[in-house]
């Protein structure tokens, strides 16, 4: 078991004006495998994958890492423990517009040494932007600054992957080539991404469906690979 959610609520407001994000909602993630988390707008995705990643305290139930519970480490233990142990991918990818795309990447290395360096360049390879790396994000495509996203998602090897909407600003073909570069981690580590559209979520080994902050349904493996109309309730 790499994570484990027991029980978590997220909310906002007090007294009568209570709204939650995420309600009662209890998981498992193992050390390997793609996991996907579905729904509509405002049902309580990306606050799901706040809650499981340490970014985002519940104001119910525990997260536990390998068996600690993460909002129990000190702020300092969390960060160190998202920057060594977590990759991340948004949206938009936050990028340094002043860096190289090959500096890009070190920035996210614990230590830019020749072997950081050389991992860089070997990421770069795979992922087939290995031509741009001496370009400025600013010159990148939007398929191209996420492919490089998702290279510094895994500079440091993390034990498990958090991408929130990795493919929302995407069309289908460059959408698709970068859920395919995730897929292809699932054997080193836990992806676990966020997605409004099914077709991007096909071939996860599990897909968490939410509904108004609820965990509505859980498909397994071949029926998670399903279009949308075989896993609404």
């Amino acid at each position: 078991m790499l994570l484990q959610a027991e029980h978590i609520s997220l909310s906002y407001g007090d007294g009568d004006r209570v709204a939650y994000a995420v309600r009662d909602i209890s998981l498992v993630i193992p050390e390997t495998g793609f996991f996907g988390v579905m729904g509509p707008s405002g049902s309580g995705k990306s606050s799901l994958l706040y809650l499981l990643s340490g970014l985002k305290r519940p104001v119910a139930g525990k997260v536990l890492y390998k068996g600690t519970d993460l909002y129990a480490l000190s702020e300092r233990e969390r960060v160190r423990l998202r920057r060594e142990k977590f990759g991340f991918v948004f949206q938009y990818p936050y990028l340094i517009n002043y860096l190289t795309v090959h500096e890009n990447l070190l920035v996210a290395a614990a230590s830019a040494d020749r072997d950081a360096a050389q991992k860089a360049d070997k990421l770069l390879q795979q992922l087939h932007i290995a031509h741009l790396r001496n370009s400025f994000p600013t010159h990148l495509s939007g398929g191209e600054r996420q492919r490089l996203a998702v290279a510094r998602a895994m500079m440091q090897e993390p034990e498990v992957i958090f991408a929130d909407e990795p493919t929302a600003a995407l069309d289908h073909s460059n959408g698709r080539a970068v859920i395919d570069l995730l897929l292809a981690y699932r054997d080193r580590g836990a992806v676990i991404v966020v997605s409004h559209d099914p077709l991007m979520l096909q071939g996860a080994d599990r897909i968490y469906y939410l509904l108004d902050g609820c965990l509505e349904k859980v498909e397994e493996g071949s029926a998670a690979a399903q279009p949308l109309r075989t896993i609404l309730p």
